[in-house]
């Protein structure tokens, strides 16, 4: 099992707190990337609420913060045209399939940090709407 899905399916404090900045200084850039589509599979296959999004918010600082510094990756590069049309119209998991799918460069590392970014606060917006709309007394707000 991944170590970053360990730490977030992690019952104990000890394991579950652990510093993500730690782990990723002193990854390569091949274990980063694998740890990356472990836990772009599991944000896609769990139910769970919480995992889902420190999965997406992991990949967000990851792609954001830790992959740029890595010897071996790309500078520049091109973003995919339709990721990035995907990207605007909050079209999130379409986005971020197409920036998988292309070659890995500063720029779609970047891309991928925004649409996972974006993607983690719409799942939670869309968890406080279906919370807010389950309260009898709010359903006027949704009409």
């Amino acid at each position: 099992m991944s170590q970053l899905i360990q730490i977030i399916t992690a019952q104990e404090p000890d394991v579950r707190n652990r510093s993500l900045d730690a782990f990723c200084r002193s990854a390569t850039l091949d274990e980063l990337l694998a740890e990356c589509a472990a836990l772009d599979r599991f944000r896609r296959q769990s139910d769970n609420l919480y995992e889902r999004v420190r999965a997406l918010f992991f990949l967000y600082a990851i792609y954001r913060f830790h992959i740029p510094l890595k010897a071996g990756l790309a500078p520049g590069g091109l973003v995919p045209f339709d990721g990035y049309d995907n990207l605007l119209k909050r079209r999130f998991e379409e986005a971020i399939d197409l920036f998988l799918a292309a070659p890995l460069s500063d720029a779609t590392a970047s891309a991928l940090a925004e649409a996972y970014r974006r993607l983690g606060f719409q799942t939670l917006a869309n968890q406080v709407r279906r919370s807010v709309r389950s309260v009898r007394g709010n359903q006027w707000m949704f009409r």
